[in-house]
């Protein structure tokens, strides 16, 4: 299987980049293909909606998404990571989603499966409510599959991620996947 992880963090060591490490782990140990998109640190420019993608089939800006696109196109499996920004998900993974505009009709009913993989200062009910709806909104209007959501609360350090199981469950995610 063919995995495109799309991380969102600034912070290298961060909370969301040890989830997605352990994924990955996970997912090469049993074989599978893994390209990671590290987007906070590539230069993106969000979408203006000018259309020109619809007209001329290419986007206007030409920067880190030519890199990501191909990947994207042969993913079996895209995997979203984030930490909790403001009860949504980080500008850098919002940037990358707007422009899937440019290639939707590649996208949308390709049968791909997705991930959610999410950390958060506090763990509330509600803390990743507004996340999660805009998640499943997203997969619902590409046709994809949501095959898991792990949603990481009380993690709003380094160390508090490392002492939670959270880490096992991403590598169990990763070493899971299944065709």
């Amino acid at each position: 299987m063919k995995l495109t992880v799309i991380t969102s963090s600034p912070h290298r060591k961060g909370t969301s980049a040890l989830l997605a490490d352990e994924l990955i782990r996970g997912a090469k140990e049993c074989g599978h293909e893994v390209f990671r998109f590290d987007a906070a640190f590539e230069s993106l420019h969000p979408c203006l909606g000018c259309d020109r993608c619809a007209n001329t089939g290419h986007c206007i800006h030409q920067d880190a998404m030519e890199q990501l696109i191909p990947h994207l196109k042969e993913a079996d499996l895209v995997v979203f990571v984030t930490p909790l920004y403001y009860f949504g998900m980080s500008a850098q993974l919002k940037t990358v989603i707007d422009r899937f505009y440019a290639i939707n009709q590649e996208l949308m009913g390709s049968g791909k499966k997705a991930i959610l993989l999410a950390t958060a200062y506090d763990n509330k009910d509600w803390t990743f409510r507004a996340l999660e709806v805009h998640y499943q909104t997203v997969i619902h209007y590409l046709q994809w599959k949501n095959i898991g959501v792990l949603l990481a609360g009380d993690c709003g350090s380094r160390s508090d991620i490392e002492h939670s199981d959270y880490p096992q469950k991403a590598y169990e995610m990763g070493k899971n996947l299944r065709e």
